[in-house]
């Protein structure tokens, strides 16, 4: 998907006071260090990428503020028109470094149209999740 985010819509399940241009979901891609997607409260916020095309996903690279992570990821994903399934779990770590999938944890390759990333357990008392960067690397199909 591109940095601006036009040609992969994407959803989120908040955003912090409803202020997205200050949280909004198009800073995960924008490529500043300085912004970020920052979730309202609650438990089990979530994010979903819709490809334009069929992609084959390899790995999953994210960056959480300290102390605004998820300790439990679940990856769910789907090809158009079917039900998303779970493709794994994942458990990164609460720091503020860029964790990528094969080094913090395991992303199997997928072939999939729609993509979707569940914060399940955030380390923030009220549920907020603060991400900085996400990026989803493959190839096209």
């Amino acid at each position: 998907c591109p940095r601006d985010g036009g040609a992969c819509p994407c959803r989120v399940s908040s955003v912090l006071n409803r202020d997205v241009k200050q949280f909004g979901k198009k800073h995960m891609f924008d490529g500043s260090e300085e912004t970020c997607w920052n979730s309202d409260q609650g438990t089990c916020q979530w994010v979903t990428l819709d490809f334009p095309r069929t992609v084959k996903v390899s790995q999953l690279h994210i960056q959480f503020q300290g102390g605004f992570s998820s300790r439990l990821c679940t990856l769910e994903g789907c090809r158009a028109g079917e039900e998303l399934l779970k493709i794994s779990s994942l458990y990164p770590e609460d720091v503020n470094a860029v964790q990528i999938s094969f080094a913090a944890f395991q992303v199997e390759e997928t072939v999939l149209d729609k993509l979707k990333i569940t914060f399940e357990n955030s380390t923030d008392f009220f549920g907020r999740i603060v991400v900085y960067h996400l990026g989803v690397l493959g190839e096209r199909l």
